[in-house]
């Protein structure tokens, strides 16, 4: 494929950022991203060509979800190594290529939602929820939708808790820059902060009949 570095290369959410070209782009916790809004199905479908030869040169397998409000394209993780080193050229071309027709890119937009499934320490779900969802084993503790259309699920035990009672909460990784506006607007919206102490890392939200939210920046900033 062209111009594909050693696969054994990997680089941090950080270094990803240093790179030259990558401004569109921000790294969410399924890897980076970039949203480009368009004006028509058809406008947005456009770039996918310009997608698929970037794909080819720098030895990219990414996903490209295409509405007729946007044009989003992801680098997906693929195992917990990192980020590819190519992905930085491959990243800086489809910048370039939705420039060139006309594509806006809107990092507000970019973010992925995992499930955080607390499990008892005694338990072990994820076999149940793979089985319920049609989802693949992700490393030790995740399960993912094969196709990376639903969210990632993690399953971590908690101690000192009841068997037979499970405590789950949702992930949301956003842009570094956007995490503190996600947070203020979650409180507005009736929202409480449960716990900052993580912060600007992540943030522990709570609904008003307390759910949990994380809001997590941290993926976009990880060195």
């Amino acid at each position: 494929m062209g111009e594909s570095t050693n696969a054994s290369e990997w680089i941090s959410a950080a270094e990803f950022h240093r790179a030259p070209g990558v401004s569109d782009w921000r790294v969410t916790g399924t890897g980076p991203q970039a949203v480009f809004t368009a004006t028509s199905f058809s406008h947005a479908a456009g770039l996918v060509g310009s997608v698929a030869a970037a794909a080819e040169r720098f030895g990219m397998l990414p996903d490209v979800d295409v509405r007729p409000e946007a044009v989003v394209v992801r680098i997906p993780h693929r195992s917990w190594d990192g980020i590819p080193a190519p992905a930085t050229g491959f990243a800086a071309a489809v910048s370039i290529a939705a420039a060139e027709i006309g594509l806006t890119s809107d990092p507000w937009r970019a973010q992925s939602i995992g499930v955080y499934v607390a499990q008892h320490s005694r338990a072990d779900v994820r076999p149940f929820f793979m089985a319920a969802l049609g989802y693949e084993p992700f490393g030790e503790t995740d399960a993912v939708d094969p196709l990376r259309c639903g969210p990632q699920l993690a399953f971590n035990p908690i101690a000192g808790d009841a068997p037979a009672r499970g405590r789950t909460h949702f992930d949301v990784f956003v842009p570094a820059d956007q995490a503190q506006a996600r947070v203020d607007a979650a409180i507005a919206a009736g929202g409480r902060l449960a716990d900052d102490s993580h912060a600007p890392a992540w943030w522990s939200l709570a609904s008003p009949d307390n759910h949990g939210v994380d809001i997590a920046s941290w993926t976009d900033t990880d060195d």
